[in-house]
C-alpha cells in the first residue's frame, strides 16, 4: 500500500512537471486566449490515478507557473484562484476515471474513449470556470471596448477550454488508440 501510494505521489509529480514542460509551447494569442496543452498531461494522470491524483497533480502544476515564472499575478486573490483553485479543480478530469479504465481493460476501446471524453469536458469546465470568474473579477479592465468583462470572460475562457478540450481530447484519443496501457497503472 505505502509503495503504491509513493508510486501515485511520483507520478503525480512527473505529470505535473510534463505539463509545465508542454506548456512552454507557444499557443498564446494575446493575454486572454490559448490552448492549454498541458491539460495532456493533467488528462492522462486524471485517466490513470483518478479524482484526488489529478487534483493533486494539478496543484503541483499550478505552483511551478510561480517557479518559472508563467504566472500572470494581478492581485494575491487574483493568483490564488487562477493558479492554486483552477488548477486543483483539474481534479474533476478524474471523475470518470474508473470507468474509462475498466473500458480498456475489456477493450472496449469505443467506450472508454467516449467517458474520456466525458471526462475531459468536465475537468476542462471545472479548470475554466474559476478563469472565468477571475476574468471577470481582475481582468474587466482589458475586455475589448463595448464588452461586459462577463461577456469578454465567457468568450475568452470559454474559447480557450473549448479549444484546449478539443486538442487534448484528439491527442489523448490517438494516444489510447496506440497505447492504452499508458492509462492503467500497474
Amino acid at each position: 500500500m505505502r509503495n503504491t501510494r509513493l508510486l501515485t505521489l511520483l507520478e503525480c509529480a512527473i505529470f505535473a512537471a510534463l505539463a509545465m514542460v508542454v506548456s512552454f509551447i507557444p499557443l498564446d494569442i494575446g493575454s486572454s486566449f490559448s490552448i492549454s496543452l498541458g491539460m495532456i498531461p493533467m488528462y492522462i494522470i486524471a485517466i490513470r490515478r483518478g479524482f484526488w491524483a489529478a487534483g493533486f497533480s494539478g496543484l503541483l502544476w499550478g505552483l511551478l507557473h510561480f517557479v518559472t515564472g508563467k504566472a500572470y499575478i494581478l492581485s494575491p486573490l487574483q493568483g490564488f484562484i487562477e493558479y492554486i483553485v483552477a488548477f486543483v479543480f483539474i481534479a474533476f478530469a478524474g471523475v470518470f476515471a474508473v470507468q474509462v479504465r475498466n473500458y480498456l481493460k475489456a477493450e472496449q476501446l469505443g467506450k472508454a474513449i467516449g467517458w474520456a471524453w466525458g471526462t475531459m469536458i468536465i475537468g476542462g469546465v471545472a479548470r475554466y470556470f474559476w478563469h472565468y470568474l477571475a476574468g471577470v473579477l481582475f481582468w474587466g479592465a482589458y475586455a475589448f471596448k463595448g464588452w461586459s468583462a462577463q461577456l469578454f470572460s465567457a468568450v475568452m475562457n470559454g474559447i480557450s477550454c473549448l479549444a484546449t478540450v478539443i486538442v487534448a481530447g484528439i491527442i489523448i484519443t490517438i494516444l489510447m488508440r496506440i497505447s492504452p496501457k499508458l492509462f492503467l497503472p500497474k
